[in-house]
């Protein structure tokens, strides 16, 4: 793991995939706990993002569930934009139902603001969050984070399906921009 070219900025490395492993685990084992027979609930996975903690995260839950997708967009370049934008949305019902939403990182947390209250326009029964990465410095919300992965401090990071400009997202570790 050595310092690396994404697109047109540097990145060095930051958190091992083993590292990344072992924290997606901890979740796991958190959500695990948490579940007990006969919920079922649905995982929701904010793309793109989220799709490989997603994978490695639903390959070590031990209950049934279900899982869908939605598509949402906040970032450009290094920035937020503060503007979430909803690319692909819900195809079935969510009324009544539990669910964990599942993000790859939570910054200023404006997404998940969105997310939660659209859950909620919908009538869901119980709403968890889990997130791989948390950045506390840039958290400007007052929700709470039920699963945390790893906090970080407020780096741009990329890899492990995190991106830059669409780059980057294919790298097994996590790289943090040298400025």
């Amino acid at each position: 793991m050595g310092t690396i070219k994404v697109h047109d900025k540097y990145f060095e490395p930051f958190i091992p995939f083993e590292q990344i492993d072992e924290s997606v685990q901890q979740v796991a084992d958190q959500i695990n706990a948490d579940y007990i027979e006969g919920e079922i609930p649905i995982f929701l996975v904010i793309l793109n993002g989220s799709f490989m903690f997603a994978g490695d995260l639903f390959k070590k839950i031990n209950f049934p569930c279900e899982i869908s997708f939605i598509k949402l967009s906040s970032y450009t370049g290094t920035r937020s934009s503060a503007i979430v934008k909803e690319l692909i949305g819900l195809d079935e019902s969510l009324k009544g139902r539990k669910i964990i939403v599942v993000e790859d990182i939570i910054d200023s947390g404006i997404t998940m603001e969105k997310v939660i209250s659209k859950l909620k326009e919908l009538g869901v029964g119980d709403v968890k969050l889990a997130t791989l990465l948390f950045k506390p410095d840039a958290f400007t919300k007052s929700y709470p984070i039920d699963y945390i992965g790893i906090e970080i401090p407020n780096d741009f990071i990329v890899g492990y399906g995190l991106d830059y400009d669409a780059h980057g997202r294919n790298l097994k570790d996590i790289y943090k921009i040298v400025e």
